[in-house]
Formats: C-alpha cells, structure tokens, sequence
C-alpha cells in the first residue's frame, strides 16, 4: 500500500506547492512510483508538473463530485513515475458542497482505496487552509510535512495546525504524525533566519528535518517553465536542497518501491539521491 503525506500548512506562502512538487519529483527519480494529489484550487503543482490546465477534461474537482473517476483524471509528467492528478479554479467551489455531504470527512479516503495498490507513495498539496479539504486529506493520511518559513509568525501559525492536527488524531485519524517540519526559504545570513530556526529546532527538536530549503531564484522560476527544479536546474541549490530533504523523507517513511518491497529485481536502479 502507498504510503500517503500530506504536506500542509495553513498559512499562504511558506513554500508548501513547492516543497510538494519536488519532493514528488525525487520521489519518482529515486525509482518510486508516486502520485501527487493537487488539493489546492490555485492549481501550482499541476502547472509546475507541465500540465496545462485548459487541456484537461477533468480535475479533482470532478472526481469529489462523482463525475469522474480518479484513474481516468489522473495525468502522467515528464518525469517517469511521477503522475499527477490536477486541480483547477473549480475547485474553489467545492468546499461548500462538500461541507454538506455526509460522512464529508471521508470523501478523500474513498477516492484513494482503488489507487493505493497501484502506488508507492501518494502526496497531497493541501490548500493554505483549515477547511473540509485539508481535513479530508489529514484524515487519510499516514503523515504529513510541514514547510514553515522562517518568519516571526511561524511558530503561531504552526501552533494552529498542531492543535488541529490533534483534534484530527483524536477524532478521525489516530494513526497521523508529522514526517517533519522543514524549514524554507531561508537565508542563514540573516539573523531573523537564524532565530526562529533555532526557536523552531527548540521546540520541535527531532521533528524537524536536517535539511533546509534556501531562498533560490531558480526554485521560484522553475513553476513558470511547467518543471521541477531537477528537471529546469539539477544543479542549483534549491535543487540540492531538495534532493537531500526527499532523501530524509525516505528514510523517516520507510519508502520502498513495489519491486524492491516483492523481492523482485527492481525495472530499474534504485538512485541515491544523495
């Protein structure tokens, strides 16, 4: 079975699409067979991914709707291993619709039964909100990641999610943890940076990722090439930066990929990313 992260924060901002997007891509470099999920109606990973949203039949959208399916919806990259199932604009009005459905905590989890075989991992891009789609996502999840950036509000808007995340362990998901927290955009440079990621190691200590993710134009430049930053600039530090923080998230998840978990000879090496 896929193992599934949601990568989340409330706040707007912090790195969150980003952090999905690359991740996944690494994932799917490193030989595992990966699906992200575009949760958020702004619908960046799909575009990072180079799908254009005006191409497509049907989103996520339609899929929570019940007029499509999710293996008919979902697209495949550039990358191989790596596919996509996209958001668009309509999303944006499914919250309401959903928050009248019954059971409307489970919607997610009904959608990702018939995929999770199919997959090594599943992440979600969650939308910058604490809304019925984040907790749908948070409810089926196995664990999530959590980008912060290293500002004087982080802490209070992590301090939030925790509380929420809770409310989810308790009543919906016992088994949720957090992989990690990772700490973006960074400029150690700055001793703003260096003062709220020494508050944020303090508080959360091994919680937090080893790996942090440095400000990096190309890092911001790559969605609008429709590529991930190892496809637009495997050289870059935000690119390194990434490959190291996917390496950490492996070894936290456990990740294998089906032909290594089977004991078969795996179709293609296993890359070490590192």
């Amino acid at each position: 079975m896929a193992r599934v992260i949601a990568v989340c924060n409330q706040k707007g901002g912090v790195g969150k699409s980003t952090t999905a997007i690359n991740v996944s891509a690494y994932l799917a470099l490193a030989g595992l067979k990966t699906l992200l999920i575009d949760l958020d109606a702004q619908g960046n990973a799909t575009t990072a991914c180079g799908i254009k949203r005006d191409s497509l039949e049907h989103t996520i959208y339609d899929v929570l709707l019940q007029e499509a399916t999710a293996q008919e919806t979902i697209r495949r990259t550039e990358i191989d291993g790596l596919w996509v199932l996209p958001s668009s604009l309509d999303l944006a009005g499914a919250e309401p619709y959903l928050a009248q459905v019954e059971n409307r905590e489970s919607i997610i989890r009904g959608i990702l039964e018939p995929l999770q075989e199919s997959y090594d991992c599943i992440i979600f891009d969650c939308p910058p909100s604490l809304g019925v789609i984040t907790i749908n996502a948070l409810s089926c999840a196995d664990s999530t990641i959590i980008p912060v950036q290293c500002e004087y509000f982080a802490l209070e808007g992590l301090n939030s999610l925790m509380q929420a995340m809770g409310m989810i362990q308790q009543n919906l998901n016992p088994s949720l943890r957090i992989c990690g927290i990772v700490l973006t955009m960074t400029d150690f440079r700055a001793n703003l940076t260096r003062e709220v990621a020494k508050e944020v190691r303090n508080f959360f200590k091994d919680q937090v990722f080893s790996t942090a993710v440095p400000r990096n134009i190309r890092l911001a430049e790559a969605p609008s090439f429709g590529k991930p930053i190892c496809l637009y600039d495997p050289n870059s530090s935000g690119a390194l930066a990434y490959q190291l923080l996917t390496q950490e998230v492996i070894q936290k998840e456990g990740l294998q990929n089906h032909d290594e978990a089977s004991g078969a000879r795996p179709s293609r090496p296993y890359q070490n990313i590192t």
